[in-house]
């Protein structure tokens, strides 16, 4: 039975590949969208979301119901855009309508009657900065613990960050918002750069997928994307895919290795450490006085068993049997 996943993303190039994963794979059913400011505005998210739309024709992803979520952080800053890395638009080179707002849903309580409807069925996948999911919990924390659980791209625990030296960049862009989500939310499960950036997709694979496959965008996009990466780090392999790979751990769980381990957020305002994930590895806790109380948890991914990523993502993506 497919999974019922609510997918909370700012829609720059990796967040459209991980919804065009979702649209071929029958294993998971995309009930509704959150169209958040990131990596792009919220206006240039709902956009994209509309253009991905009109390439299919298809019930299925018309019927996926599309809300528009947060501006700006909970820091109350202005939010920082990368055009460098996702283009001006967020969809590489592509240049989407901005007025296609068509079956765009302003009102947030929407979330509320998804979760409503799928309860312990849903689970919440969120690859953008924490900003909506975390207003979820400051208005609604009863509704919120009747969701299955949740899964977060974000955080970089003991390896370089992709914003700082130490954070990677939905944690830094609301580190408010990432720490009362980790502070509230029950049964996590945290994809951090650890193991997302080993989940590449290299040129070849790309081409391979475009030559059999039926989606002619992806090409633009990862080209697009993997030219980035390639002037910055030019011994690169491919295009590190963030957020498909927090897609594909709903139900591809034995691709990796985890630990269950206190998490906290550092919420300065600016310097290097702003949104580092920091987590408490010691083996016998915290013994200071709030030893006393129950210390909440969550699932990291540390290890990505990179060949049955490759063989798992190329089987839906190119619509071929790998083995």
């Amino acid at each position: 039975m497919a999974k019922k996943v609510l997918l909370f993303g700012d829609i720059g190039i990796d967040d459209t590949i991980a919804i065009l994963y979702a649209y071929m794979n029958d294993d998971i059913d995309i009930v509704g969208l959150v169209a958040d400011y990131g990596n792009i505005s919220r206006e240039n998210a709902l956009a994209n979301i509309q253009y991905v739309r009109s390439l299919f024709d298809s019930k299925e992803i018309e019927d996926v119901q599309i809300i528009a979520g947060a501006e700006i952080p909970m820091t109350g800053e202005p939010p920082v855009y990368v055009p460098e890395i996702h283009g001006e638009y967020g969809l590489g080179p592509i240049i989407p309508d901005p007025d296609g707002q068509d079956g765009i849903s302003e009102n947030f309580h929407d979330i509320v009657e998804i979760i409503e409807r799928y309860q312990d069925e849903l689970v919440i996948v969120n690859i953008g900065r924490l900003t909506s999911l975390a207003t979820m919990f400051l208005l609604y924390q009863d509704l919120m613990r009747k969701v299955k659980s949740y899964y977060i791209m974000g955080g970089a625990f003991w390896v370089p960050g992709n914003v700082t030296a130490v954070s990677e960049a939905n944690f830094h862009g609301d580190p408010v918002a990432a720490h009362l989500v980790l502070s509230n939310a029950d049964n996590v499960t945290i994809i951090p750069l650890n193991v997302t950036q080993q989940a590449i997709a290299t040129p070849e694979m790309v081409d391979y997928i475009d030559q059999v496959g039926d989606l002619p965008i992806v090409k633009t996009l990862l080209d697009y994307y993997y030219d980035y990466y390639k002037d910055r780090d030019p011994y690169i392999q491919g295009s590190p895919l963030h957020d498909v790979l927090t897609l594909m751990a709903i139900n591809q769980e034995d691709m990796f290795t985890f630990q269950n381990l206190p998490v906290q957020i550092v919420q300065a305002r600016e310097g290097t450490e702003r949104g580092q994930s920091i987590a408490d590895i010691r083996p016998y806790g915290n013994m200071g006085a709030e030893a006393e109380e129950e210390v909440r948890t969550h699932r990291i991914a540390f290890g990505l068993d990179y060949p049955k990523f490759y063989t798992r993502f190329m089987t839906v993506m190119s619509g071929q049997r790998f083995e």
